[in-house]
């Protein structure tokens, strides 16, 4: 009896202690949906990658704007050019002495050649280049836009995910807690019968074999206290890591399974009444943007085969000393403006097979796209399966716990009166926490499931008309 009363005072402290340490934060479904949509690092991650791919398209768009460059360099000679020249150099000097001629010249002349060149060169310009047609060019922006959208609707799906997760582990966390009701008025129970039957049996009234009976039922029932208080526990730690808050933040579901049960049946009705379609689906989507950026791949190929034209322009100033005095260079420019046109005649058939494989990638989405809907169309006749079997399951659970709680009633009643035993009045407890259970785990299936669908056909959670309410 020891051993029962400290297993009950075990049960009783972690509620207790958590109630004077501090008092766990309350929140409704869709809180924890505004919470997870503003603090889920998934959501982050996705609206970072929206960012990211706008900065490629504009990278992208600033191929049409002039690239404008500028540069400079200095260059020590070595050893300078030699230069030949095949007539006598006499010529040069008006018909004098070769000699002299020779002398005249020696500091530029080696072996018979004449060097060029100064000892330093310095050059400084600004160069500017211009697309004027470029077919692959402008059919990129398209590609680069595409991809931005597709990072949109990747960032949706994300939400979209995120928004299912939360649903479905916070009526985890309410399925959690319903069970650890259900247990811990087990567990009362059975200690309530114990109490009685501890009396009776110190009256002389109840056997041995009944007290020890009673006894077993405590024990039993404090482990499935236990199991329903940690899973109760573990639910609410994935529920804070869905939803990308502090795992040690105290927080607590608001409601309970009961009050998604009375619109079961309105919420069947609609969803077997409404137009259960793909277009909202963010997997479709993305393989149509995706379709989409394969057609443009393929035209991009093909444009390769179009002749291209740039515009550019130079402008260099150089100058050549064997000093450095620089307030004496005199610097000489050159400058340069043209058309460049490139007409692509043999690459080898390269662009012949790019344009083959980015066709064959087309085809190959074209199928798997064809999948995807196919089994999305699956998964939507599923979950109406099953909320439909979870609405007929839930009238029956319903019906069952009355059946079971007045039989349990009954029991104890007639186990006072000593017309039962007390493994009736234990059969009948197990009747009614079965049914207890099951109407739980009904109205359960029943909203994951329905958010299961409204994952599937891309109900936004600002969509008023699939809000879990």
């Amino acid at each position: 009896m020891i051993g029962i009363l400290f297993c009950a005072a075990l049960l009783a402290s972690p509620a207790d202690t958590a109630a004077v340490e501090t008092a766990p934060t309350v929140i409704t479904l869709e809180q924890a949906l505004q919470i997870a949509l503003s603090e889920s690092p998934t959501v982050k991650i996705a609206d970072k990658e929206v960012e990211r791919t706008g900065y490629s398209r504009k990278g992208t768009y600033s191929a049409l704007f002039p690239t404008i460059d500028g540069s400079a360099s200095y260059q020590r000679t070595i050893k300078k050019q030699v230069m030949y020249m095949d007539f006598d150099m006499s010529s040069i000097t008006g018909g004098g002495d070769s000699s002299q001629a020779a002398a005249s010249s020696s500091g530029t002349s080696s072996g018979g050649g004449i060097e060029v060149g100064r000892w330093n060169t310095w050059t400084g310009g600004v160069t500017a280049a211009m697309p004027l047609v470029n077919a692959q060019l402008w059919k990129s922006l398209k590609i680069s836009d595409l991809d931005v959208e597709l990072s949109v609707e990747k960032a949706r799906s994300s939400r979209l995910q995120t928004v299912e997760q939360v649903k479905q582990t916070y009526f985890v966390c309410l399925l959690a807690r319903e069970a650890f009701n259900v247990y811990k008025s087990v567990y009362e129970n059975a200690l309530e019968n114990l109490e009685q039957i501890q009396r009776k049996y110190n009256a002389q009234k109840a056997s041995e074999l009944e007290l020890t009976r009673a006894k077993t039922s405590v024990a039993n029932a404090i482990p499935d206290v236990y199991d329903a208080e940690s899973s109760l526990y573990i639910s609410l730690w994935q529920l804070k890591a869905v939803m990308g808050v502090n795992l040690e933040e105290n927080i607590d579901v608001a409601g309970s399974l009961n009050d998604y049960a009375g619109n079961m049946t309105s919420d069947m009705m609609d969803a077997e009444s409404g137009e259960l379609t793909l277009e909202n689906n963010s997997s479709m989507r993305q393989l149509a943007l995706q379709a989409e950026q394969l057609a443009n791949t393929v035209k991009l190929q093909q444009y390769a085969n179009i002749p291209s034209l740039a515009l550019a322009f130079s402008f260099n100033m150089n100058a050549m000393t064997n000093d450095f005095k620089f307030s004496e260079y005199k610097w000489s420019p050159y400058s340069y403006a043209g058309l460049s046109l490139s007409i692509p005649i043999f690459a080898g058939g390269k662009r012949s097979s790019a344009i083959k494989q980015a066709r064959v990638q087309a085809q190959e989405l074209d199928l798997q796209r064809e999948n995807t809907e196919r089994q999305l169309k699956i998964s939507i006749r599923q979950d109406l399966n099953t909320m439909e079997t979870a609405v007929k399951s839930y009238a029956a659970a319903v019906s069952a716990v009355e059946s079971a709680r007045k039989a349990y009633d009954i029991a104890v009643k007639s186990y006072d009166v000593g017309r039962s035993t007390l493994t009736d009045l234990n059969s009948a407890q197990l009747a009614l926490t079965q049914a207890q259970l099951s109407v739980a785990q009904a109205v359960y299936n029943f909203m994951v499931a329905k958010a299961d669908l409204e994952g599937v056909i891309g109900a936004d959670f600002t969509d008023t008309k699939y809000q879990t309410e």
